[in-house]
């Protein structure tokens, strides 16, 4: 071993190891890397920024901004909404589920798909009387099998088609994955719909989804606008219009807090708290003419005649807002969000609303525009509870996005231009038919992913071009000896898939893609079939929550722990192994 393979797997060493240590995310980890291989002469100087131009990171970035245009569009849910009535079991709400998850995962990023769903599994679960984590589970893994269909349905087949360009000179097309990718989608979701058992009905932890759908008391913060009907009447008598429904918890009177007793008159300008239930809570704001103090109309940024409506979501526990009030984060101001109620089970808050401390698992009713709240709650990670119908104004912009995502695919399948061109003029499509607002396309874009694997292109190289790919190659050659071709394709997969729960999948790709191709010519096979092996293990985790952003999302909702996931994950990764060596000798032969 040369002392260049000796640098070069000390780099991607530590850097494995940082990635497994997890305390620093993994962009930072990645160029530090990158400059640790530059210091040692590894990369060279002049090549250490080359994967900032690479097509992987334009392919990426401009597949989320269609990804996140296709999701915003509304039309999913308004397909979805025509079948919901007529579906009972949980079976056949299981079925439309996933298959629908996974259907979508092949087209666009598939934690959107995921998202878009998940509402309809707690209207199904709320239905059927059955917790969240029946479907949850399932979906996920179903979103993760979805993106093994397509070259841009999950990073890892973007990655190992560059790896494949790069070392026989022809890059995997856009539709090459699909005799494999959908023969394990088809599989998969066969078996999820039969094996969904395996999972145990489980309530959130921390936070209670299932609970948060029964609420049925918000707080709420009015106002006595001047020439309200109550104006000189007592406490008691507003009461009375709720009809026992809803109770006045605080009153603030020009600063001060006032003893909200029955007798107290009311005065103009009078602030109050309000508890109950939303149908008590609106007779009383409606017949008293008092005012909602969040209930400000949209900025003069909105175009006119937007519409404006009111989400039910639930805080998650990673959300930004947790531990913030609605004043400390100026969200009117700053989103054009207005905070109207929340909720928060065994506990009467009392504070005054843009002064309340949000916490995980607090139930918010959020006022904003059609077009802003679904990206509001992507962002600051709130799950809607409501049944909830977005659609970006007209049935043009609702179409529009999948024309787009059509045209973009169907060139790169006819070859009329190379996949970056395609996905790039249709990201700039997205954003010059506003079907993305400007200010939200680097939201779309996921830049840490994007930072990760332009740092990463140059290290992963580096194990290349230092001869390293070769060494480890013999070391997996010196193993596998005695093996059958099926045996050595056996043993790269269940490689990727132990090493991805451990790093990014796209960056599992990078370091193993290029080891499998060597291991491959080693052994005189060709390395199609091995590198597909890769993509396939790095894009199945299915064994921890941590692996990928789909199956940490619904562990808070649907309160799994971490040794759930092996109960469905493990099975599931056995039927993959079993059915991918195959598939994979018989669509891309060894020899």
């Amino acid at each position: 071993m040369t002392v260049e393979q000796s640098l070069a797997f000390l780099v991607i060493g530590a850097m494995m190891a940082f990635f497994i240590w997890g305390r620093f995310r993994y962009d930072v980890i990645a160029c530090s890397a990158l400059m640790l291989a530059v210091a040692v002469g590894i990369v060279p100087y002049d090549h250490a920024f080359d994967g900032f131009s690479d097509d992987i990171v334009i392919i990426v970035g401009s597949a989320l901004i269609v990804s996140a245009g296709v999701a915003r569009s509304g039309i999913v849910d308004a397909a979805i909404q025509r079948f919901l009535p007529n579906i009972s079991s949980v079976r056949a709400q299981l079925a439309l589920l996933v298959i629908t998850v996974t259907v979508l995962s092949a087209f666009i990023k598939n934690i959107g798909a995921l998202a878009i769903m998940i509402p309809v599994a707690f209207q199904f679960a709320r239905r059927s009387g059955v917790q969240p984590s029946v479907f949850l589970m399932p979906m996920a893994f179903g979103s993760l099998i979805g993106g093994l269909m397509t070259q841009v349905g999950t990073s890892p087949n973007i990655v190992v088609s560059r790896v494949r360009q790069e070392l026989t000179g022809e890059s995997f097309t856009m539709f090459d994955f699909i005799p494999v990718g959908a023969t394990l989608a088809a599989v998969g979701v066969v078996f999820l719909l039969f094996a969904y058992r395996l999972v145990p009905q489980r309530t959130s932890q921390h936070v209670s989804v299932q609970a948060a759908i029964e609420i049925t008391d918000y707080t709420s913060e009015a106002v006595v606008a001047a020439g309200s009907p109550v104006i000189g009447k007592s406490l008691s008598h507003l009461v009375k219009i709720g009809d026992g429904g809803a109770v006045v918890t605080a009153v603030f009177r020009r600063g001060l807090h006032v003893a909200p007793l029955p007798d107290i008159k009311l005065e103009a300008e009078d602030v109050l708290l309000l508890e109950g239930g939303p149908d008590a809570l609106d007779r009383i704001v409606s017949q008293a003419k008092l005012k909602i103090s969040g209930d400000r109309s949209p900025s003069s940024s909105e175009k006119a005649g937007a519409e404006i409506e009111a989400v039910e979501a639930v805080i998650g526990s990673g959300s930004p807002l947790v531990g913030m009030s609605a004043q400390r984060l100026a969200l009117f101001n700053n989103h054009n969000v207005n905070l109207l109620a929340v909720s928060r089970q065994g506990e009467r808050l009392k504070q005054r609303l843009g002064s309340i401390r949000l916490r995980a698992g607090d139930i918010v009713v959020l006022q904003g525009s059609r077009r802003e709240l679904p990206s509001f709650l992507q962002d600051f990670g709130c799950l809607p509870l409501a049944q909830r119908e977005i659609l970006l104004g007209t049935i043009r912009k609702a179409t529009l996005p999948l024309l787009v995502l059509a045209a973009a695919m169907g060139s790169t399948a006819l070859g009329l231009v190379p996949i970056p061109i395609a996905f790039f003029a249709a990201a700039l499509a997205m954003v010059i038919f506003r079907i993305i607002p400007l200010r939200d396309v680097y939201r779309s874009v996921d830049g840490p992913i994007l930072v990760m694997l332009a740092a990463l292109i140059p290290v992963s190289d580096s194990l290349r071009t230092t001869g390293g790919t070769d060494v480890i190659a013999s070391w997996l050659g010196t193993v596998a000896t005695g093996l059958p071709p099926a045996g050595a394709l056996t043993l790269i997969l269940l490689a990727a898939m132990a090493v991805t729960p451990f790093l990014n999948n796209a960056a599992t790709v990078l370091v193993m893609a290029p080891i499998a191709a060597s291991f491959a010519t080693a052994l005189g096979y060709r390395p199609e079939a091995f590198l597909m092996a890769v993509a396939i293990g790095a894009g199945c985790d299915f064994l921890t929550p941590i692996g990928h952003q789909c199956n940490t999302l619904v562990m808070g909702p649907g309160g799994y722990r971490f040794s759930d996931y092996p109960r469905l994950g493990l099975p599931l990764s056995i039927v993959i192994i079993l059915v991918s060596v195959p598939a994979l000798m018989l669509v891309w032969p060894l020899r």
